[in-house]
């Protein structure tokens, strides 16, 4: 109803699926359908909910002009076992700075714009898209400093395009846990949490404290990050250890007790008093 009502001109749609976190809800349509239990049923009720926001575009003759990102926040919450998802190949999941917790799927679609069938296999982030959208809609950004970068090139499927940031970093709250730069990840030493026993029923299972780190992966050879190759490659650790140095001045890092002089404090609303 929206977009109907608004597709005489400009719109902005934010739709956040709240079900697949549990708990998880399913309607009475979907319930029991998939092969894959309740969390299956849910996908599968997204998935047609997708549908139809793309049914309606077009169906209003609107696909031509409009973008549409289908992405996630994170990877799968394991101690709910069956409720949680998988990250398939990736090590760990949320709540860890390996890929498991960290890379999601994201399908983007714009018919004469994007690519059909495409796949981009260069960094990119979420943070990545309030810069690309303000520059597709020749909307200015904010003075404030951001982090995201214009990844239309890497969208559009512009030949040769290369992901526009020289290295990802890997926050735990104010803790710098790992860098990433082209293929190589190097991981700071820290605890993560590993999962000790799945859950069931809707219910978490346990999770445990590991270690690990220093440790450098080769992510297109090794996406699962289980072969640590720093000692063989001692020149790519050292450029990524001076990344990482910088980034602790620049944003800090609460594991070296290191404030950084360029932290950005959220906005906060003033008490009332």
């Amino acid at each position: 109803k929206f977009i109907e009502a608004h597709a005489e001109g400009p719109f902005f749609v934010y739709l956040a699926h709240s079900m697949p976190h549990v708990p998880l809800h399913v309607s009475g349509k979907f319930k029991g359908k998939s092969k894959q239990g309740l969390y299956g049923d849910v996908i599968m009720e997204i998935d047609w909910s997708a549908g139809q926001v793309l049914s309606t575009l077009r169906r209003l003759n609107l696909a031509q002009h409009t973008l549409v990102i289908f992405s996630s926040d994170n990877g799968p919450w394991l101690s709910y076992g069956a409720h949680a998802g998988s990250a398939g190949p990736l090590r760990a999941g949320k709540g860890t700075t390996f890929d498991g917790g960290q890379r999601g799927p994201c399908i983007m679609w714009w018919p004469g714009r994007i690519p059909a069938g495409a796949v981009c296999r260069e960094l990119a982030a979420t943070i990545d898209i309030l810069p690309t959208v303000a520059g597709l809609a020749g909307a200015d950004l904010p003075e404030k400093r951001i982090d995201g970068k214009d990844i239309w090139p890497l969208m559009s499927g512009q030949p040769g395009a290369k992901t526009p940031h020289e290295a990802f970093y890997f926050y735990s709250l104010y803790a710098l846990q790992a860098v990433r730069s082209g293929e190589w990840k190097l991981h700071a030493p820290h605890d993560y949490r590993s999962l000790a026993t799945p859950g069931a029923g809707g219910m978490p299972g346990a999770y445990v404290t590991a270690h690990t780190g220093p440790a450098l992966f080769n992510l297109a050879e090794d996406p699962g990050e289980e072969h640590d190759v720093s000692e063989a490659h001692p020149r790519v650790v050292a450029r990524l250890e001076k990344l990482m140095e910088a980034m602790r001045a620049d944003l800090g890092d609460s594991a070296r007790r290191l404030e950084g002089a360029n932290r950005r404090r959220p906005g906060r609303r003033p008490s009332a008093r």
